[in-house]
């Protein structure tokens, strides 16, 4: 499955709590493209989809599409205080290669094709 760290527990209630809505979620997923074969993203969602999986951690929620979790599965969600490259990250246990972008990844199944970065 999916685990978040409890540094992004902490960052997430917060901009939950910002935004006022602490019932909603953060959507983490996988796309083709980037300069690896695959690009993370995340967006802020109300509510999960129908088929969505379901990550519940101390109060927050993290939704993931079927598809997605074919490439998250056994990552790890962190937060990152850094100037440059920070905020939530994704530790892919799966992406055999990376982008120095740090959205892009490759898996050995996926044997995706190098390209600049668009990210």
């Amino acid at each position: 499955m999916l685990s978040v760290t409890p540094t992004a527990v902490e960052h997430l209630k917060g901009l939950l709590t910002e935004q006022g809505n602490p019932e909603a979620g953060l959507r983490v997923f996988v796309s083709p493209g980037g300069c690896s074969g695959f690009q993370y993203g995340m967006s802020m969602e109300e509510r999960p989809d129908d088929g969505d999986e379901v990550v519940e951690d101390e109060g927050v929620r993290v939704f993931v599409d079927p598809f997605s979790l074919m490439y998250l599965s056994g990552s790890e969600i962190d937060f990152s205080n850094a100037l440059i490259g920070g905020g939530f990250t994704i530790l892919n246990p799966n992406a055999e290669q990376s982008c120095s972008c740090g959205q892009s990844f490759d898996t050995a199944e996926s044997a995706g094709e190098a390209r600049p970065c668009s990210t």
